[in-house]
């Protein structure tokens, strides 16, 4: 997590209240120039969050592009309200450590917003295309393989990739809001830029070379990338992903086009567009602005030594244990 910063006052309101929301995407003012590298490229590095209350797809309910000013604050002020309520002692909500409501994470106080509905800008609706047949098809076949492994708890490769400290949504590509924790150190070679996702603290080390793309068969759980730069804006290219984690039901052909682009000193803004024919009718983009912040990014342990998955196991057995005596106890 970043710096940790007390304080004695409602932190998620404060935090909340601070929240910058602009008319649509975050674009460069009044002919801003990009600092750059000493070796001639648009400066990114630096510590940067993409928190955000922003959805990827635009909800139901909603069916415009944009909220008015009075309807964002009233959706800024409901999170913040349900972020520093109280829970019910001795339920998991309770004891579930929350940054938000103790101040822990300081990018709650620099979350970059706009007005905008949703965070995908195409298709013009704010959500995903129509999946295809394969991409239905696939889904029901990993839906149908979750079931025979049995419940959430039963086993430790039952649990989401997350809770297993193996990899989250934020490290990418897409790199997406983690919800908390969503920060992220960028450092630029003349040849290489690096981006450290502080979830699990992936690095992304992206190539600025003429280097061709690697076999089919040389596969990485976030892809292998490859940068250039398009005037100010950085363009990654990442394939050869794994597919064994899969965005929003992707399958291992996924192709993601990021753009990242200085457009102020204190803003990145990220684009990104997903081609996957094998899921999606249709390629979708969706864009999101990155606020700068303060550093340094510490160490995210995760749970350390995997003692937290080994004791929601333990808990688990445990309340299974509990329910057959009470059965066994209701039968006599």
């Amino acid at each position: 997590m970043t710096r940790p910063c007390l304080v004695s006052i409602g932190v998620s309101a404060a935090a909340a209240a601070v929240v910058v929301f602009s008319a649509g995407p975050v674009a460069a003012q009044g002919g801003y120039v990009a600092p750059r590298t000493e070796y001639g490229h648009p400066d990114l590095q630096g510590f940067w969050t993409n928190q955000t209350y922003t959805p990827l797809e635009r909800p139901e309910d909603v069916d415009k592009a944009f909220y008015t000013e009075e309807e964002a604050a009233a959706i800024r002020d409901g999170r913040a309200r349900r972020e520093s309520s109280q829970t019910t002692p001795g339920t998991i909500p309770d004891v579930h450590y929350d940054f938000t409501q103790f101040g822990l994470d300081r990018s709650q106080s620099t979350m970059a917003s706009n007005l905008r509905t949703s965070l995908i800008v195409d298709p013009p609706d704010g959500r995903l295309p129509e999946r295809t047949a394969e991409g239905v098809r696939r889904a029901a076949e990993r839906r149908a393989e979750r079931e025979a492994r049995g419940g959430r708890y039963d086993a430790a490769e039952n649990l989401s990739l997350g809770a297993r400290c193996i990899i989250t949504g934020s490290a990418g590509p897409p790199m997406l809001n983690a919800g908390y924790n969503a920060n992220f150190h960028i450092v630029q070679g003349r040849d290489h830029v690096m981006i450290l996702i502080e979830m699990i603290h992936d690095a992304r080390i992206i190539p600025l070379d003429t280097r061709p793309q690697p076999p089919e068969a040389t596969r990485q759980w976030m892809g292998l990338p490859r940068g250039r730069w398009e005037g100010d804006t950085l363009v990654v290219e990442t394939t050869n992903i794994n597919g064994k984690n899969p965005f929003r039901g992707s399958s291992d052909r996924m192709r993601v086009i990021e753009r990242f682009t200085r457009v102020a000193d204190d803003s990145i803004l990220y684009t990104f567009t997903v081609e996957d024919a094998a899921t999606w009718a249709r390629p979708w983009t969706a864009e999101m602005p990155m606020q700068r912040t303060r550093g340094p990014i510490f160490e995210h342990a995760c749970h350390e030594g995997n003692y937290g998955l080994t004791n929601i196991l333990a808990g688990a057995r445990a309340e299974e244990a509990r329910a057959a005596a009470e059965q066994e106890g209701r039968q006599d």
